[in-house]
């Protein structure tokens, strides 16, 4: 069989129109976010629902087409990228759009893959209810990429990453089944847990069509500060006080160098570095109270007292309204913005044990300042969970791509070794994709790899779903 019989089929099962193949078409699902990674592809393949969907995996299997699933291509890994061949398919999942149930009771919210981040926030809000997911690019990512990649966010100190948000799935198998596991339990006791397997996967176990998510009360009042601090390590205590006062109202705790907002000030004019005097760290905070925002400030006042007796903190500035808050979270999101306009640079979304963040950050900084003099640190991130993002910048006045040419693949090792040593891990919450799928097997051990492959071998024999991204 042909690919043009391929092609054929496709279009009787979905309609012509939604199998795209002219260039001009096909382009936006060939080049990754970051534009790292440019494939090619047979075609486009548009499916409206998971039954449409099942048909083309059918197809795809009959003709021995291997197929990419992709949600919002908002993904940080060049996993939803076909390769150069130009004979595998994009399996886009846009048009599985659809709201299916809002539960107020069981706390639910039933979604299928191709609902964008920011219309399940709105969704639930209007139900009077909060899911927590909150991410950089909720604007345009969607939920089954956010399941894909077990994405994380500023919310999962509290609430989790989008594994634990998740109570069910809808799946199509790389048979062309489709799994209805769409329960919406908390408790399910019956053997193994499947969900789990095909969340965080990347599509190479078989392609998500919908879930059941958890949904959560809307907090009464939320108080948003900034924290300035010497050190990681005066942040970790600063960390352990906020959860010891605050407890399950600690919603957001996210770490930033001090040069990350500096980078922020210089390429965004508007956004000033929120201190009189220059800190090595701040930390931006946030508290959700269920019960009034008075509160929350009696709260947090009296846990801000308590850290500068301490001498955990140095300074700090409280929002006094929903635009000073947004505000504060601005400069956090435009940390990724202002490096890229800094130009390019050296990323990793890793994590280690929240205790050795502090010992991790110090000793990797010295090594890479060892091996790039001048290189400028860019580090940030989730501290309550110990996602960091620590990204490399060139030296100041040093050509951005000759200083990736040199250092890239000695400061990734530097970083990696580290990470390592700590116990920890090389992807937190952007996943594999094609970036990473060396340097993963090389850390892990020879039994875990061994399983892995069990499994895709298992679920798909003929390696048709997403090959050549988190297993070779």
């Amino acid at each position: 069989m042909t690919d043009n019989a391929f092609l054929t089929a496709c279009r009787d099962a979905i309609g012509a129109s939604h199998v795209l193949t002219d260039p001009h078409d096909t382009a936006p699902y060939l080049t990754d976010w970051r534009r790292r990674y440019n494939g090619a592809a047979c075609a486009v393949l548009c499916p409206a629902n998971a039954d449409e969907t099942a048909a083309l995996v059918k197809l795809a299997v009959a003709h021995r087409i291997a197929l990419v699933p992709q949600g919002g291509n908002t993904g940080l890994a060049g996993g939803a990228t076909p390769d150069a061949s130009g004979a595998q398919a994009v399996l886009s999942l846009r048009r599985l759009n659809r709201v299916r149930d809002i539960d107020p009771h069981n706390n639910t919210i039933t979604v299928e893959a191709g609902v964008i981040l920011a219309d399940v926030h709105k969704h639930a809000e209007a139900a009077g209810r909060l899911f927590p997911l909150s991410l950089a690019a909720e604007g345009s990512c969607t939920i089954g990429g956010n399941l894909s990649t077990n994405a994380g966010g500023t919310g999962v100190l509290r609430y989790g990453n989008t594994r634990e948000l998740c109570l069910g799935l809808e799946v199509v198998t790389p048979q062309g089944e489709l799994w209805d596991g769409l329960r919406g339990l908390r408790k399910d006791n019956t053997g193994y847990d499947l969900r789990d397997l095909f969340i965080g996967a990347e599509g190479t176990l078989g392609v998500i069509t919908a879930a059941v998510l958890k949904l959560h009360p809307q907090p009464a009042a939320r108080v948003t500060a900034l924290a300035a601090l010497a050190s990681p390590h005066a942040a970790l205590d600063f960390l352990a006080l906020a959860q010891r006062v605050a407890g399950p109202l600690l919603t957001g705790f996210e770490l930033m160098s001090d040069f990350c907002l500096r980078l922020v000030g210089r390429h965004f004019e508007q956004m000033r570095y929120p201190f009189a005097e220059p800190h090595a760290q701040v930390v931006l905070l946030e508290l959700s109270d269920s019960e009034s925002e008075a509160h929350a400030r009696t709260l947090f006042e009296s846990m801000m007292e308590t850290a500068l007796e301490q001498g955990l903190v140095e300074d700090a500035v409280v929002a006094e309204n929903l635009a000073q808050s947004r505000a504060f979270w601005n400069l956090r999101e435009h940390i990724p913005l202002a490096q890229a306009e800094e130009g390019l640079n050296i990323k990793h979304d890793i994590a280690v044990p929240i205790s050795r963040i502090g010992h991790f950050i110090e000793t990797t900084d010295a090594a890479v300042a060892q091996a790039a003099p001048g290189a400028r640190m860019v580090t940030f991130g989730h501290l309550g969970d110990g996602n960091l993002h620590y990204n490399v910048q060139a030296p100041e006045g040093v050509d951005a791509n000759a200083f990736l040419k040199q250092y890239q693949g000695p400061i990734n090792q530097i970083v990696y070794d580290s990470v390592h040593a700590h116990r920890g891990s090389i992807s937190a919450e952007h996943g594999l994709g094609q970036l990473k799928i060396d340097e993963a097997a090389h850390y892990k051990q020879d039994v875990e790899v061994r399983m892995m492959r069990a499994i895709k071998a298992a679920l798909d024999p003929l390696n048709l779903m997403n090959p050549g991204k988190v297993l070779r």
